[in-house]
């Protein structure tokens, strides 16, 4: 008389619930990598061939029609200095990218360069690579 037991242990492998996990992790990876926008205004940056891998702590925009920004803040020139001084208070090292169209004359660009010699901020120009 032959005794059979009741249990047997499947010994495949389901890779079914693995591929739903990686499909949604990569549905997610996708989604918040395109919402991410550091520089949310749309500016014509200057090409350059040497990219930088320095991260700033905050940024200054210059506009087409010579707008001033804090990140995504509109800032009047005259207070541009204040408001940076308010944004890297107790900061080491502080580091500004400045982003500016083509367009934007350099004298303009002279003077937040000027602002950030005076209190000695790191300045990196922003630009497109090639």
């Amino acid at each position: 008389m032959a005794i059979k037991r009741g249990s047997k242990v499947d010994k495949s492998f389901s890779a079914a619930s693995m591929t739903d996990l990686m499909f949604l992790l990569l549905s997610f990876m996708m989604i918040a990598t395109t919402l991410i926008n550091p520089n949310a205004l749309k500016l014509l940056l200057p090409k350059s061939a040497n990219q930088l891998k320095e991260k700033p702590y905050t940024t200054v925009s210059i506009t087409s029609d010579l707008r001033y920004y804090v990140e995504t803040d509109p800032v009047a020139f005259t207070d541009l200095e204040g408001a940076l001084k308010a944004k890297l208070d107790g900061v080491e090292e502080p580091t500004i990218s400045l982003h500016c169209d083509k367009s934007v004359p350099v004298d303009e660009v002279v003077k937040v360069m000027n602002i950030a010699k005076d209190n000695k901020y790191k300045l990196i120009l922003a630009t497109n690579p090639n």
